[in-house]
């Protein structure tokens, strides 16, 4: 595959794509899967997903629109039942030129302030809201709660405060953080979220929406637990906090796509230094492994050859020294050409590829589409 399409290649599997989404599907069959567009915004993924049935989760116009291509053949009334019922923007700050695009397609939105709701009043007066409430994220790779989230003391107040702007919010949402792997998060922040649907509730408002975020962890290593244990949990808290009528929907993003691509790379460079061997590769932390920095993701480097194993320092081909893959990775003796690949990227990877240097991202190649 390298030989005929280059280096570096990201190789996308749509069979782990769909295997993943059937196995949040047989997990949570009470919950409505949003795919959360931001983790792979690949249309091939997208449409993958789509054609699984699978909901969206957007975080701008850009990302609604890669979703729009795959329903924009629906009629009119259509497309608005999609748009109401399988997609939600889920980024609590939105600009009011993204709200004045989104508001003739009767969106739910999320919001998490009084400012958001007088601009949303201003800008996009159909949509349905969401508020996104702070929950502990404790452990998680990707802490979220210092920059978004109401605080659960000013929910039932912010609630009011949209109703009498004359909006109208359909319920509550949460994020425990990125690859979340301390199930405790989950367990409060829906205690948490049923309180606050019960104050509001004792003050007239009825929530009919639960949206739980993302966070769900991926099986970067065996270390992860099984999903079906945190499956578990959410479940049986589930049933046990909210009634049948409150419909739960959550956003996994990470847990689709993350298994389901695995990178091959080139051995461009070569060195010695300090007894220790040396290798550039021509792709960083500025494309595909840019999950090491913004996510703290440790890839794995493996080389396709045998041969007695040598700790090692592997790079990217930019001339940045913070392009550092890995510095102990355990390899064998390579040679310049030789290929080696990375598993489990397919996850806030590819997403945040640049061109710095003027090093374009690694090449996508898209197998079991069909």
């Amino acid at each position: 595959m390298a030989k005929k399409h280059g280096t570096p290649l990201l190789v996308v599997d749509h069979d782990a794509v769909r295997k993943n989404y059937a196995e949040f599907k047989r997990c949570l069959p009470r919950v409505q899967a949003y795919y959360a567009v931001k983790a792979n915004p690949d249309p091939e993924i997208i449409r993958t997903l789509y054609n699984a049935g699978a909901s969206f989760d957007v975080a701008s116009i850009a990302e609604f629109m890669l979703v729009y291509e795959n329903f924009k053949h629906l009629s009119a009334a259509e497309r608005q039942q999609f748009i109401w019922d399988k997609i939600i923007y889920s980024h609590p700050i939105k600009d009011r030129r993204t709200l004045e695009e989104l508001n003739p397609y009767k969106p739910l939105v999320a919001f998490d302030n009084a400012e958001e709701i007088k601009k949303i009043r201003r800008h996009a007066p159909e949509a349905g809201l969401v508020l996104r409430i702070r929950v502990p994220n404790t452990g998680s790779m990707v802490e979220l709660s210092s920059k978004f989230g109401a605080s659960p003391a000013e929910a039932a107040d912010l609630i009011a405060l949209a109703f009498d702007a004359g909006l109208v919010v359909e319920g509550l949402g949460f994020h425990v953080g990125s690859q979340c792997t301390n199930f405790e998060n989950y367990v409060q922040a829906l205690a948490t979220s049923a309180a606050i649907m019960e104050e509001a509730h004792a003050r007239g408002f009825t929530l009919k929406l639960l949206d739980i975020g993302g966070g769900f962890p991926a099986r970067y290593d065996r270390h992860v637990r099984p999903f079906r244990e945190l499956a578990q949990v959410l479940n049986a808290e589930l049933n046990r906090l909210f009634p049948k009528n409150v419909e739960i929907i959550a956003e996994p993003g990470r847990f689709m796509v993350a298994t389901a691509a695995t990178l091959i790379a080139e051995v461009i460079g070569k060195a010695e230094r300090d007894g220790k061997r040396c290798y550039y590769l021509n792709d960083g932390i500025y494309h595909t492994f840019s999950g090491i920095l913004f996510d703290h993701c440790q890839y794995h480097v493996k080389a396709f050859k045998k041969g007695r194993r040598h700790i090692s320092a592997v790079f990217g081909p930019t001339c940045d020294a913070l392009d550092t893959i890995s510095q102990a990775e355990n390899l064998p003796e390579l040679k310049l050409g030789d290929l080696v690949y990375s598993e489990n990227i397919g996850a806030y990877s590819h997403a945040s590829s640049t061109f710095f240097n003027g090093f374009p991202p690694a090449r996508v190649v898209h197998i079991n589409r069909q």
